[in-house]
């Protein structure tokens, strides 16, 4: 069994109980809502989807690329900030928490990631979404030394709760690949390896301008 397989194997065996206490994996992914605005977006999807495979096979690459829900969160420093403050950049928007495993089997991935495309043209913003014990996340982050990531938070889960609503989530971890302009390119429920080359391709192909 692949280590993927086995990152797939072990969130499916996680029920979400509660925010707080439980994770699933999960295989539903919903088109909601209006991608008339993203038209433009449509090209770089269609380059990206003969590239969802791999450790990356499980990425569902939308035909019509979706406005993505403005999600609200906290900076490093603890102000209010929304996903808006990144237009320019190409995004790998992870949600993520303490309670999930597959979500901190993925964290390394995610930090190898940023340090190899991170700049002005990509960002990846790992939110997490822990309610309690708020300052467990930071500190587990600093015991694997994952240093590349910038530390976003919403201790209410709110994040979650919209993309559950707009998308038809059912559980952690969750990625989004979001255009420079705000639109939703792709989306990942469950877990992958962020820093294998199957994953830097797809990126790259959202990075690519028309």
């Amino acid at each position: 069994m692949t280590s993927r397989s086995k990152w797939f194997a072990a969130g499916g065996a996680l029920l979400l109980v509660a925010l707080a206490g439980g994770a699933a994996f999960y295989s539903v992914a919903g088109d909601a809502g209006n991608s008339a605005s993203c038209k433009a977006a449509r090209p770089a999807a269609t380059a990206m989807a003969p590239l969802a495979r791999g450790e990356v096979a499980a990425v569902q690459v939308h035909a019509a690329p979706l406005p993505t829900p403005e999600l609200a969160f906290e900076g490093p420093d603890g102000a209010a900030m929304t996903l808006s403050a990144f237009r320019g950049k190409v995004l790998l928007v992870n949600l993520w928490a303490t309670w999930c495993p597959p979500c901190l089997k993925e964290m390394p991935s995610l930090d190898a990631l940023q340090t190899a495309l991170g700049g002005p043209d990509f960002a990846v913003v790992a939110i997490n979404i822990d309610t309690r014990n708020l300052d467990k996340p930071k500190a587990w982050l600093a015991q694997r030394e994952i240093r590349a990531l910038t530390y976003y938070a919403d201790p209410q889960a709110r994040v979650f709760q919209e993309l559950r609503a707009a998308r038809k989530v059912e559980g952690m971890p969750v990625s989004l690949i979001v255009d420079r302009d705000g639109c939703e390119l792709a989306i990942l429920q469950g877990p992958a390896d962020w820093a294998s080359a199957d994953a830097k391709a797809l990126i790259g192909a959202a990075m690519k301008r028309p």
